[in-house]
């Protein structure tokens, strides 16, 4: 009889013990792969720009101006706070950039004026570098604008950022309020002083290995070096190892937009591949400005060819910097490891049941 009570309580155990490692695991993969979600929040005032007689097309919503050389005009934009409480703005102007997705961003960013950039937008327009907004209020602010004297055709390309100060209440090292500048809103600036039409011109700088958002690419540099824009953009870029015929890593993009006087990295992604060092060889075709759909057509065009190189050391470097080769090569094993563990925790639990049998 105290045999079949021992063997009846050596079952429950086991299957207590079974119960425990399956939830176990099963925690394991909930918090490996559930991500966290952020709040996002609305912005808290209007913006409205209001015409310039020197537009030159009254239906756009941004400015876009044509002036004679070290002509001076006033711009005006209206800004509205429907709110119950007083809302704090910057205010901020930038060059146009591109961005690596090869979008046109003319919002706040920590990049180096281009060196084809002649004329910076900052040095031409005076504007107030914040405003008050008090609550259930309208107010205008005016931005003083002067041309070069040289004359120029093209255009120069940039926007106006409208940037709330949200006041959130968390402590700062000084017992202050803490600014948490996360809602913008950007007006478009453009300033012509003649209708003529310039070509872009296209030029490929340094390809090279690298990262984005902490995944292995290659890094082809390229800089339109002219004051016009580079519309309805498309590329085509293939990366073989040098005197192969392969194709290892390739892109394609369509409909993007380059702005004037900009550089950009376009990324080619090595797809969760690790780097390897070799000798490679780059393939990149830029089409821009199209003129028809059928059959499709582009009025400028681009092609490039260059060797470069991955050492060792870049390689290895950038390789253990790469999130998706950590989860590739780490988790497995430390997940096959804690595998192991709960299989000889299960086999000990078997061995002294045995033993207390015999």
């Amino acid at each position: 009889m105290s045999q079949i009570i021992n063997e009846l309580e050596r079952r429950d155990r086991l299957k207590k013990l079974i119960i425990t490692v399956t939830l176990f695991f099963t925690l394991l993969g909930l918090v490996t792969v559930h991500p966290m979600v952020g709040k996002a929040s609305e912005f808290n005032y209007s913006v409205t720009p209001l015409p310039s007689e020197y537009q030159r097309d009254k239906e756009k919503t941004y400015f876009d101006l044509l002036l004679a050389p070290n002509q001076t005009t006033e711009l005006k934009v209206k800004l509205r706070n429907d709110t119950e409480k007083e809302v704090k703005g910057k205010i901020a102007i930038n060059n146009a950039t591109t961005n690596s997705n090869v979008i046109i961003d003319y919002g706040e960013n920590t990049l180096k004026k281009d060196q084809s950039l002649l004329y910076d937008l900052n040095e031409l327009v005076d504007y107030p570098s914040s405003v008050v907004l008090k609550p259930k209020s309208e107010q205008v602010v005016t931005f003083q604008v002067k041309m070069p004297s040289t004359a120029f055709d093209g255009v120069i390309a940039g926007g106006i950022t409208f940037e709330e100060e949200e006041i959130s209440g968390k402590p700062t090292s000084n017992q202050g309020l803490a600014i948490d500048n996360d809602y913008s809103y950007i007006v478009a600036l453009l300033l012509r002083q003649t209708n003529k039409d310039v070509s872009p011109n296209l030029v490929l700088h340094e390809v090279k290995p690298g990262q984005l958002n902490a995944r292995n690419v290659i890094q082809a540099t390229l800089q339109n070096d002219q004051m016009a824009y580079i519309n309805q953009v498309a590329i085509t870029a293939e990366i073989r190892k040098k005197g192969s015929d392969q194709v290892l890593y390739q892109v394609e993009k369509e409909e993007g937009q380059i702005a004037p006087n900009s550089t950009f990295s376009l990324p080619i992604s090595l797809n969760n591949q690790a780097l390897e060092p070799g000798d490679y060889h780059l393939s990149m075709t830029v089409s821009g400005n199209k003129t028809g759909d059928k059959p499709l057509t582009y009025k400028d065009q681009w092609s490039f060819e260059r060797d470069f190189r991955i050492d060792g050391a870049t390689a290895r470097k950038l390789n253990e910097k790469d999130v998706t080769l950590k989860k590739s090569y780490i988790f497995p094993f430390v997940l096959i490891g804690l595998l192991l563990i709960g299989i000889v925790i299960l086999l000990i639990f078997l061995r002294r049941g045995k033993i207390r049998r015999e």
